[in-house]
């Protein structure tokens, strides 16, 4: 099921972003560009955990999230810089090549509501920039998510 960011960032509590991605493969670091770039509440937390989320799944549960957003570049089979939020349950079974596990098994490590915040690449590439489409993208949510201060 897709569902809208404005609404999540309505009516979530306790939302805690995940950036996920390498920085060092173009577009495939938007997730970590994002939560770097979050404005932390009492309400709106973020964590950087770039390729290793699996070594950071202990310190996501004792922040007692009340729901998880992971945010990473995800083939969605659109134009660069579109983007999509889903349920983890809704994502299929498979690995990235610069995570060390799937998305869809994450959903087994974490006891809250957990979402993906999925961008649609437009090079995953060596490189250490966004591409512009999908820099734009980033910097639409970073202000989308920041103006709930």
């Amino acid at each position: 099921m897709e569902l809208q960011l404005a609404d999540m960032l309505d009516k979530a509590d306790r939302l805690l972003f995940i950036g996920v991605g390498n920085v060092l493969k173009s577009d495939d670091g938007v997730g970590v560009i994002i939560s770097r770039q979050i404005l932390e509440t009492n309400h709106i937390r973020a964590l950087t955990v770039e390729v290793s989320v699996e070594n950071y799944i202990g310190k996501i549960n004792s922040m007692v999230p009340g729901t998880i957003v992971i945010l990473d570049c995800m083939e969605l089979g659109s134009s660069p810089g579109t983007y999509r939020l889903v349920s983890l349950n809704d994502v299929e079974d498979i690995t990235f090549n610069t995570h060390n596990i799937s998305l869809g098994r994450l959903g087994d490590f974490f006891q809250y509501p957990t979402y993906v915040l999925g961008i649609q690449p437009r090079t995953t590439e060596f490189g250490d920039k966004l591409s512009p489409r999908v820099l734009k993208t980033a910097n639409l949510i970073i202000k989308q998510i920041n103006q709930k201060i």
